[in-house]
This record gives structure tokens, sequence and C-alpha cells, in this order.
């Protein structure tokens, strides 16, 4: 079943770690909401580029996502970090076993803090690491129900993870040759 895939939006997130992931899974497929959460649909990224998301957060219902992810980007990350709807979403996502992705600095400034990240491996933006967490240092790392990116020069590897994950091997090798990157 193809459920829902939430890409979250925040002031400040990493404009190619979120809409190339959105394009890569649409290329795939799979059903992608590019969420919200401010009060509008209008988000600027870290680099000025600003987007029209698909819905607000408040208009959302994630109960059945197939998955919830989190580009990076400062301060998107700490923005993320700050939206207690996504914390919730993300702690009731990952208590039904649900499919959890973070990118850069989101998985050390949004999944490590709330607890997420214990007793997986993760990876993510180069000096981001915190304590209490296996961070690895790999371009991805696919840990049980949660899958991690370094950064925005693997976004391309981070969203084939997801597409692997959710489709198989042969739809994520099917996208990479479409775009060249086989």
């Amino acid at each position: 079943m193809n459920k829902n895939c939430y890409v979250f939006l925040a002031n400040g997130f990493e404009e190619i770690e979120a809409l190339a992931t959105v394009d890569m899974l649409r290329r795939a497929g799979m059903e992608v909401v590019t969420v919200s959460i401010n009060e509008g649909v209008q988000v600027v990224g870290a680099h000025g580029v600003t987007v029209c998301a698909d819905a607000v957060i408040d208009k959302i219902d994630a109960v059945d996502a197939g998955w919830l992810i989190l580009p990076g980007g400062l301060p998107g990350a700490t923005n993320l970090a700050a939206c207690q709807r996504v914390v919730d979403m993300l702690h009731a996502q990952d208590n039904r076993g649900g499919n959890i992705a973070a990118i850069c600095a989101s998985p050390a400034m949004v999944l490590a803090p709330i607890g997420l990240l214990s007793g997986h491996t993760a990876t993510c933006y180069p000096g981001c690491e915190v304590d209490g967490v296996q961070f690895t240092g790999a371009d991805v790392e696919v840990s049980g129900n949660i899958v991690t990116g370094k950064g925005p020069g693997l976004t391309m590897k981070f969203a084939l993870a997801i597409i692997e994950k959710t489709l198989g091997e042969a739809k994520a090798q099917e996208v990479a040759a479409g775009m060249l990157l086989v």
C-alpha cells in the first residue's frame, strides 16, 4: 500500500534535501505531501528559496503515514525541533513502527533529543553529532524504521534508500537509472 509521505518544511530548511527528496519519491510513484509548519503554505529555505507547501501542519492527519521526512538546514532543523506537533507526530509514528527519515542536522537536532535514535545507528551532518547516539559518519544509515542521511550532497542516496525500503531495490535502481545516477 502506498501511503502518504509527509515532508515537513520549516523556515530555514535545506532546499536540496527537501526538494530533491520530494522529486525522487514522486518519480518512484510515491504519494508525497509537503507540509509547512508555518501558519501559511509559504516556507523560506535556508538559501532564500520560497516554496509553496501542499498543506499546513494543522490540516494533516499523519496517523497512517507511510513516512515522516525531515530535511535539515539551519535554522530549519531547530524550527522543526521546536514544533510540538512535529514532535508528537514523530513519537506516534515511531510507536506504531512507522517509517521516519531525517537528513543533515535533523537526526541530531530533532530525532536524538526526543529519544528516537536510541538503539539505532544514524548519520548526520559532521559536527552536529550529540552524545548518546551511535553516529557512524556513513552517507546514509538504515536502522530499523529510521533512515538518516549525512547532508545535501548525499540527498539522492538518502532518497534512494527511502524508495528501496518502501518499494524495493529494483524500483530504486529504476529511478536512479532514469536520473542517470548509475
